[in-house]
């Protein structure tokens, strides 16, 4: 199969692609413009099946090479500018990620791709209004631009299935983290504070509720929906379905890495830093076929393999 993942030396992406190269028959194609990506997270493979081009897939004409070249059978569409501090400074660049979303799909629908599977977030459920939160009956509240390019897309890809027949599968994520992942998310920005005895800041008293999810569940739930063609025109939450305050999950990051940063709190956001977080995750328990992991087990192999920047 010929498999194209963009964004790909992303977090995420990058592990998708190395989990995706174990099978020799599979050959990857990973695109990045290094906006948000780093060259150091394109993963290698021993069957020598992945291929990285530099491209920018809201450039039509930079994207549109790599499909013609290729005539890819499936497309993972990851690429998206990312962290809540640079999308919230930066609105207009990530509202040009819809180009992104449309190129794919137009050259998709065009190239003969069965299927493209897109990363949405949690971000589209805005304020959640129910708990947990699930994929067809709680309503998007989108209100940030990273928010809304995400339920753009969404819709995006809903209407191609109807007026073109395309299929998709719609990942919304929640918190995922792990090894390799940059500090513009909570777990490894509190990480590496920790490991610096560095004071660790959260915005507002910290009891706004997240859930966390290892970046194995992510890859194990989302390439298992691939192989087995479950959940086809369909969304499904990946996340943790534990809740815990943003205060205690910087307590047990300090205690796990014995540090001595003191937890300092700044003015709470004005916009984006909802109250509670919690997904429906059903469908992402029958991809797994297994418990998640506890998030303190997460931490500790994260802390095996400090490979972000510190």
């Amino acid at each position: 199969m010929k498999i194209l993942i963009t964004g790909g030396a992303g977090f995420i992406p990058s592990y998708l692609a190395e989990k995706l190269a174990e099978k020799p028959e599979n050959n990857i194609v990973i695109v990045d413009n290094f906006l948000t990506g780093r060259k150091e997270k394109i993963p290698t493979s021993k069957h020598n099946n992945i291929k990285f081009i530099k491209c920018d897939v809201n450039d039509f004409k930079d994207i549109s090479s790599v499909f013609y070249a290729y005539s890819f059978d499936f497309v993972f569409h990851y690429a998206a500018m990312v962290g809540v501090k640079r999308t919230q400074e930066n609105p207009v660049s990530v509202l040009e990620d819809i180009y992104g979303i449309k190129n794919v799909l137009n050259l998709s629908k065009n190239t003969g791709v069965k299927r493209v599977y897109f990363s949405s977030s949690s971000e589209v459920y805005g304020e959640p209004v129910e708990f947990p939160q699930n994929e067809h009956t709680t309503p998007l509240n989108s209100r940030l631009p990273y928010a809304i390019v995400k339920n753009v897309g969404e819709s995006y890809l809903k209407s191609y299935k109807q007026e073109f027949d395309l299929d998709y599968t719609i990942f919304r994520f929640f918190n995922t983290y792990g090894p390799k992942q940059s500090k513009d998310f909570v777990v490894s920005k509190f990480i590496s504070s920790a490991l610096n005895n560095k004071d660790i800041t959260i915005y507002g008293d910290g009891s706004q509720t997240r859930t966390f999810c290892f970046i194995d569940d992510n890859i194990t739930a989302t390439t298992n929906a691939f192989y087995e063609n479950k959940f086809i025109n369909d969304v499904v939450n990946i996340g943790g379905d534990i809740e815990i305050p943003i205060l205690d999950l910087a307590k047990l990051i300090i205690r796990l890495t014995d540090s001595k940063s003191k937890i300092i709190h700044l003015p709470a956001l004005k916009d984006g830093d909802m109250t509670r977080r919690k997904p429906d995750v059903t469908k992402m328990k029958q991809l797994l076929n297994k418990e998640t992991i506890p998030l303190e087990e997460g931490l500790k192999r994260v802390l095996q393999n400090t490979s972000f920047i510190i």
